[in-house]
């Protein structure tokens, strides 16, 4: 494309040196050679500057897949209304911009490109305050197929374990961690008191992690100046963004679902995930066929996890109690080894 518009803008370059009173003085011949040396240089520097401009647009296309991944619908909704803005006033600009002579019309083609950028991207920053401003507020929070953002709390953040739970990918949607957790967290590694230096610390650091790890956390800069609990903030932003808090504190998860906001706990989810059966826990098997090694049998809990029975090789097809000795987590599962009880 570069390299035609190149060619275009050469030819018209060499049109005006001959319509001019410095042009030679040729015949129509020469001519013809002039206008097409013209468009054979305006070629030439529209592709060369094309090859160089493309590695840079290819880059371009990159990241903004990664911001599309970990965009919400809000914010490319505003966004998308925030290009129309720009070309609005580019196309203002490009009035009086395209009477300059020669590079006049050329001028606008950057300037719609940087008008557009430049307002899709302040309008996704600011997309919170604009659509407060609009009074749709929480509006696509309800429009299905749309997944919410999930806000961190303080204490989610220095659990730590949400940092294991977003590398495994079960988050689905933009993690926001709003700038006055962030700020929370720097009063507590600047506290006297030791323990609350370090709970501090600790979390600023599994912050830094989870930035590093993911693409899709982001920090929110959006406060509240006339309320002061960070709870209540968390609440208020929430219900703004139509986002859900991710916490291991109760009390917040109980204040939250009374005021409307959906919350995750991660204690919820270490309980659901819990094993089944515990080491040293009794239980009743039916021992379904031999096992690899030798003298085990095989069995099934109703959930399909597998039991490894020792000794069990010759009660196939017999249900037995045996105790558990140790259960294996793994990617692929989980499996439980047990012995027959006397």
């Amino acid at each position: 494309m570069l390299a035609l518009l190149g060619a275009l803008a050469g030819y018209q370059f060499a049109d005006r040196i001959l319509a001019s009173s410095f042009a030679p003085q040729l015949d129509q011949t020469g001519k013809v050679v002039w206008l097409l040396l013209g468009t054979v240089i305006g070629f030439a520097v529209g592709y060369i500057f094309g090859v160089l401009l493309s590695r840079y647009v290819l880059q371009g296309f990159r990241h903004m897949d990664e911001i599309m991944a970990r965009a919400s619908g809000a914010e490319v909704v505003v966004a998308i209304g925030g290009v129309v803005v720009g070309l609005v006033i580019a196309t203002l600009i490009s009035i009086a911009l395209v009477r300059i002579p020669v590079v006049g019309p050329y001028l606008t083609i950057p300037i719609y490109l940087l008008a557009g950028y430049f307002t899709a991207y302040i309008a996704a920053k600011k997309h919170v305050e604009i659509l407060r401003l609009l009074g749709l507020r929480g509006a696509f929070a309800v429009l299905p197929g749309l997944t919410p953002s999930k806000l961190l709390d303080s204490s989610a953040v220095v659990d730590g374990r949400i940092l294991e739970i977003a590398g495994t990918g079960f988050l689905e949607g933009e993690i926001l961690v709003p700038r006055f957790v962030v700020e929370e967290l720097q009063r507590l590694a600047d506290s006297a008191d030791p323990e609350k230096r370090v709970r501090g610390r600790r979390g600023l650091d599994f912050v830094k992690r989870l930035q590093n790890s993911s693409g899709a956390v982001r920090i929110d800069d959006t406060d509240y100046a006339d309320i002061e609990a960070v709870d209540s903030k968390l609440v208020r932003l929430a219900r703004d963004v139509g986002a859900q808090i991710l916490t291991t504190d109760h009390t917040l998860k109980k204040v939250a679902e009374i005021q409307g906001v959906k919350v995750l706990n991660v204690n919820d989810l270490a309980n659901s995930v819990k094993p089944a059966v515990l080491p040293g826990e009794v239980i009743e098997v039916k021992i379904l066929r031999e096992g690899r090694e030798q003298d085990q049998g095989v069995g099934y809990l109703d959930d399909g996890t597998m039991i490894v029975v020792e000794a069990g090789a010759m009660l196939v097809g017999s249900r037995v109690k045996a105790q558990v000795t140790s259960v294996l987590q793994s990617p692929s599962g989980k499996m439980i080894f047990s012995r027959v009880l006397p």
